[in-house]
């Protein structure tokens, strides 16, 4: 049974960072698209980031040149390094893992403070 439990969250000063890691079981995730969605206080889910087996990566305008997604095979776990972080960065940050269907973890509380 394929788990991901997100771990790293929590309150933050704007302008700090924080990381944020997602560790997989049941599943060796080298060989497989992942991503990090989020979820601010009463809007949608948006996507944050994206990497695939490759490590090639994706990233939202938003956080373009402040958050690195990357991936540790041997640990089985897929990181988030967030830095300069904004009030706007505020949100629960959930990690995915795609198959032929796609996997999510239950997410990590993100407050930044301004």
């Amino acid at each position: 049974q394929v788990q991901l439990v997100e771990s790293g969250g929590g309150l933050v000063q704007a302008g700090g960072s924080l990381r944020l890691s997602c560790a997989a079981s049941g599943i060796r995730i080298s060989n497989y698209f992942m991503g990090w969605y989020r979820q601010p206080p009463g809007k949608q889910r948006e996507l944050v980031a994206t990497i695939t087996s490759g490590n090639s990566t994706y990233y939202a305008d938003s956080v373009k040149g402040r958050f690195a997604i990357s991936r540790d095979n041997a640990e089985n776990t897929l990181y988030l390094q967030m830095s300069s972080l904004k009030p706007d960065d505020t949100a629960v940050y959930f990690c995915t893992l795609s198959t032929f269907r796609q996997y999510w973890g239950q997410g990590t509380q993100v407050t930044v403070s301004s």
